[in-house]
């Protein structure tokens, strides 16, 4: 899988990006709207990463990515496409995490955007989903940016989300 945009590389995580994902998962303001709200330890980070490497493993194609500048190879965040189930239906999100320091650079919508024609075209999804929680008006506007419509809001592991949608059009299968 070779995923890139103009600005933004996307790679596999490997061991050493472990202390970029910590740190990410240690910010409060990154973790705000990320499941419960709650930062994780180092050893909660370590759990994550061992996640993201399982999903690697179960599907190559899919999971979360290490978001790379080109320009200077910086970390910036993580992205991807991931399963989900909403409300007993399987559904392929698409997620994003912009490190604080980088928010309102276009990053997420980026990220977003390249992600969206991955899921249609080289995995063949007629139908992308983006999770967001009710109050992150940021990731709202990303959504709503690459052409996402919210569907509906549902209860997903305890968090009410909004369930926002991008359907390929019929023209385009």
């Amino acid at each position: 899988m070779n995923i890139q945009s103009e600005r933004l590389q996307f790679r596999f995580y490997t061991d050493e990006d472990f202390n970029f994902l910590a740190s990410m998962t240690a910010d409060p303001k990154m973790m705000r709207f990320i499941g419960d709200g709650k930062t994780r330890n180092r050893e909660g980070a370590l759990r994550f990463l061992y996640w993201i490497y399982r999903g690697y493993e179960e599907n190559p194609e899919l999971g979360l990515r290490l978001l790379v500048r080109k320009s200077d190879g910086k970390r910036l965040g993580h992205a991807g496409i991931v399963p989900q189930i909403v409300e007993g239906v399987e559904e392929t999100e698409i997620g994003y995490w912009i490190f604080p320091d980088f928010w309102g650079q276009g990053y997420a919508t980026e990220a977003a955007k390249a992600l969206a024609e991955y899921g249609f075209t080289t995995l063949r999804k007629h139908r992308l989903v983006s999770l967001i929680q009710r109050g992150n008006e940021a990731s709202r506007k990303v959504a709503e940016k690459i052409g996402m419509e919210l569907e509906k809001e549902s209860w997903i592991s305890g968090q009410l989300v909004c369930v926002y949608v991008l359907e390929k059009k019929k023209e385009e299968m």
